[in-house]
């Protein structure tokens, strides 16, 4: 699978994801730990703000 194969495959969110992974690597090395925090905390806030499922299989 190519690199564009799984942009195509990742959809809108993942792709912008995947943009925006590619931005960060093309900076130095002190931008890019900074760039990699925010989206850390960016991903984590919109994880815990999304829904949750209490539903226990059993």
């Amino acid at each position: 699978m190519t690199d564009a194969n799984r942009t195509e495959d990742a959809g809108p969110e993942g792709s912008e994801l995947i943009s925006r992974l590619r931005i960060i690597e093309g900076q130095p090395l002190a931008d890019r730990a900074a760039a990699y925090a925010s989206l850390h905390d960016e991903l984590a806030r919109r994880l815990e703000s999304g829904p949750t499922d209490h539903h226990v299989s059993g």
